[in-house]
């Protein structure tokens, strides 16, 4: 986990700007409202309004965010305001919180905009308990939320939009293709067999369970179970990724509170001391995201700590409460996802290696006719959108290359899978680089060489190998050698994705 944050990559800076870009927006957003004569509740609703505005709005254009960072009121404070009405009827203010959940889950179906808005109506809802909002609060809080959006829109679309200098970035598509029978038909499948609704219904029951013991527990600070159940779901679609998630949920949480006692606690709310360690709070949550879960969440839990703390409730009892509520959280996604519609991992890994296979030809088709002359081909928006999905390859397979997996054989193999995955990519990459050069020439073998290729994809698609036709002596022409690879990598991906059964690629 050391490792993952402090050796992982940063190309272009991206996640420096990032963090640094969310820290401004933020506190952009609280010294508006608190200019605007703004109480701490309101400052602080101000405050996590421009975090979610920044942090959860992903659309893959500059025109897209807006437009979903525009939408965010129009979620946010109707569900501000049946938060806040329902606050003395707990009956229905439960109802109305599992409503949010799962509305907001199965709002991914419409991709990174309905992600976004549903995590903002959730994270609304949750902000209401989080500060025991009351009707009365309502109109200090609707301008909190509308100025603080609007501030955190300044910094990202004006003060510091450096997106405007980046390529789109690629998106795969949802759909993934047939998986094997028991498993969903594809991400963008109808009815049950999508996996946005499985998951909609899933957290609404994990919610409803971690509503109720975390009740039990707690009677003030049960929304903290709810929290947990929610984010554990948020960015998965299988039952793997949702266990690995959870286990590294609480072990956030567990290190954050033990930041806690050395800092927040003795820190007592010390106006100017915690405003610095929120911002601190505030750029690891952003810096460390896109690496690490752990460590993002070990920042939240500070982050809750010092607002706690500002807000005058900070204490050792408390403290210990979030670990059982987080406690709660994480069995009911648990228990959801293992009992309730679940989401195989097989399905959802065999489904994403098929895209990136089928990447893989179209990559090396692309480069194959630029070489050939084509004025039309262009092989880089394929190579970009095949590391999208080696991405999404290797969030699905986490669960089994996990340390606390107790499968060796699967773990091996897994591993195997993404090893030669990686060389396919990077034998892709030389390619399409030997095709950008302006003198590089079309070979007549290149043909053959594509054709053997795309039959190597098809092999692993549909489970069987494909034997290698190595050449007598390995060519030394650089797209050849590439090409040549290329084949070999697949040749070997046979194995490892071939199931025990010898029926299905896979078997998580």
């Amino acid at each position: 986990m050391l490792k993952r944050m402090f050796v992982a990559p940063d190309p272009g800076r991206a996640r420096l700007r990032f963090a640094a870009r969310a820290v401004l927006g933020i506190g952009l957003a609280v010294v508006v409202c608190l200019l605007a004569g703004h109480s701490l509740v309101g400052a602080v609703t101000g405050g996590l309004a421009a975090l979610l505005t920044l942090f959860t709005v992903t659309d893959p254009t500059v025109r897209g965010q807006a437009v979903t960072t525009a939408l965010l009121p129009a979620v946010g404070v109707p569900v501000l305001a049946a938060a806040a009405e329902l606050h003395d009827v707990p009956v229905a203010r439960d109802l109305a919180f599992l409503a949010v959940v799962g509305a907001g889950v199965y709002a991914r179906r419409w991709g990174p905009r309905g992600h976004s808005l549903g995590v903002f109506a959730f994270m609304t809802f949750f902000v209401a308990q989080f500060l025991h909002a009351t009707p009365a609060q309502l109109p200090e809080l609707y301008v909190a939320v509308l100025l603080s959006v609007l501030s955190a829109a300044v910094v990202r679309f004006g003060l510091w939009c450096y997106e405007r200098r980046l390529p789109p970035a690629a998106v795969p598509s949802p759909t993934l293709g047939s998986a094997r029978a028991g498993g969903p038909a594809s991400l963008a499948g109808s009815g049950l067999a999508r996996v946005t609704t499985r998951q909609a219904v899933q957290a609404t029951a994990g919610a409803g369970f971690a509503l109720v013991v975390g009740q039990l527990v707690s009677g003030q600070r049960w929304y903290w179970a709810v929290g947990a159940t929610w984010w554990i779901f948020v960015n998965t679609a299988s039952r793997g990724e949702t266990l690995v998630r959870g286990f590294r949920r609480v072990l956030g949480t567990l290190i954050g509170i033990g930041l806690g006692f050395l800092v927040a606690v003795p820190l007592d709310g010390a106006p100017v001391a915690t405003a610095v360690l929120v911002a601190v709070a505030v750029f690891g949550i952003f810096y460390t995201a896109a690496v690490s879960y752990t460590w993002m969440m070990l920042w939240v839990t500070l982050l809750a700590e010092l607002l706690y703390g500002l807000l005058g409730v900070l204490s050792p009892g408390l403290l210990a409460l979030r670990v059982a509520e987080t406690g709660v959280g994480a069995l009911g996604a648990a228990l959801a996802v293992l009992f309730v519609l679940p989401v195989t991992t097989h399905a959802i890994t065999d489904a994403w290696i098929q895209r990136a296979l089928r990447c893989v030809h179209v990559c090396t088709a692309e480069a194959a006719a630029r070489l050939a002359g084509s004025p039309t081909a262009d092989p880089a928006p394929h190579v970009a959108e095949l590391e999208q999905l080696l991405g999404r390859v290797r969030l699905s397979v986490a669960p089994l290359v996990h340390p606390l997996n107790p499968m060796p054989a699967r773990k091996r193999r897994a591993r195997r899978v993404l090893a030669l995955l990686d060389d396919c990519a990077r034998e892709v990459r030389g390619l399409v680089a030997v095709a950008a050069d302006p003198e590089a020439s079309h070979d007549a073998r290149l043909a053959a060489a594509c054709w053997r290729v795309e039959a190597a994809v098809e092999a692993l698609i549909e489970g069987r190998a494909e034997p290698v036709r190595s050449p007598a002596e390995p060519p030394t022409e650089p797209a050849l050698a590439h090409l040549h690879g290329l084949e070999q990598a697949l040749a070997d991906l046979a194995e490892p994705l071939r199931a025990p059964s010898g029926s299905r690629p896979v078997d998580a």
